[in-house]
């Protein structure tokens, strides 16, 4: 490790995620190819329920959020990657690095928070449908998703501030994008205080989402059950596994690197665990959420002509 400490004026090195073989060249071509089917996934989706009148309700409204979410959430981390890759420098201006870490977190939690608040859309719409128009009126979908914004902007600003004033006695970063636990190993004092409060903080927005969302729809297929439509309840499991797979996918990688200790971190787990929610997640959740629904089939028929 470098020596001495890290100015504000100082670049970061990151190591990345590939070197230059020609194994990690298919792979890098494989990720930009995921990035690209991500950008066309999401802006499709934001798109038909923009221009279907059909699709405008709170559950639509809400998907719109998270293709939005999705699209910002890969630029953040595929496109410096993919620069670094291409060139011979793999800097990263200190800067850059805070602004990075910041988006990434707000994205990120942003993202947590409103899957969480989907599973709480599908809970009323099945248990509780008759109350369902005042539950998740407009102005309550637009209050979960400032909620949301706003609250995971705040968590990403303090633990941003807090990280980047501290000293630094290294500049290579182990990873290919800047987030709080591939930087801690760089700073010169003690941060096991301050894990307490990354722990705390992914509990707090990671933690207790995905338990709702368990909750929820253990919930509707409690209800969907009892119905005994045989269809129905097949097609509940079949929406409800799928939904539960790719948030799980979500949720357990991140719970994984943001509660841990950087003590027990290893710089080759946390990078394909790290593609696994800042890559992949966004590639799957608009297939899986939307674009296997047939309403939105439907409107995309006939938008198509």
């Amino acid at each position: 490790m470098e020596t001495g400490n890290h100015s504000s004026g100082t670049d970061f090195t990151l190591v990345g995620l590939f070197q230059c073989g020609h194994t990690d060249t298919f792979l890098f071509t494989i990720i930009v190819l995921l990035f690209a089917v991500a950008l066309i996934g999401n802006i499709t989706l934001v798109h038909i329920i923009r221009l279907d009148r059909t699709l405008h309700t709170p559950m639509y409204f809400l998907l719109s959020q998270l293709s939005i979410i999705d699209m910002m959430y890969i630029s953040t981390t595929v496109p410096k990657m993919a620069a670094n890759f291409l060139s011979d420098t793999k800097t990263i201006s200190f800067l850059g690095c805070a602004i990075q870490t910041f988006l990434f977190l707000t994205l990120g939690g942003s993202e947590a928070l409103l899957l969480g608040f989907m599973s709480y859309d599908r809970y009323i719409a099945i248990c509780q449908p008759l109350h369902y128009p005042v539950l998740m009126s407009r102005k309550i979908c637009c209050s979960m998703v400032a909620g949301a914004w706003s609250s995971s902007s705040i968590n990403a600003l303090v633990h941003t501030v807090y990280v980047f004033q501290l000293p630094f006695c290294g500049s290579r970063i182990n990873h290919f994008f800047c987030e709080v636990p591939s930087l801690l190993p760089l700073v010169c004092e003690d941060t096991s205080q301050y894990e307490h409060t990354v722990l705390l903080s992914g509990l707090v927005i990671l933690l207790l989402p995905f338990l709702a969302i368990l909750a929820s729809y253990a919930r509707v297929l409690v209800v969907v059950f009892q119905m005994g439509s045989g269809k129905g309840q097949s097609r509940a499991v079949s929406t409800c596994s799928s939904h539960l797979t790719v948030a799980s996918l979500f949720y357990v990688t991140t719970l994984s690197t943001y509660t841990q200790p950087h003590s027990l971190h290893s710089p080759g787990r946390d990078k394909v665990v790290a593609v696994l929610y800042s890559i992949i997640t966004p590639v799957l959740n608009p297939f899986i959420y939307s674009l296997r629904n047939k309403e939105v089939m439907g409107a995309l028929r006939r938008h198509m002509g």
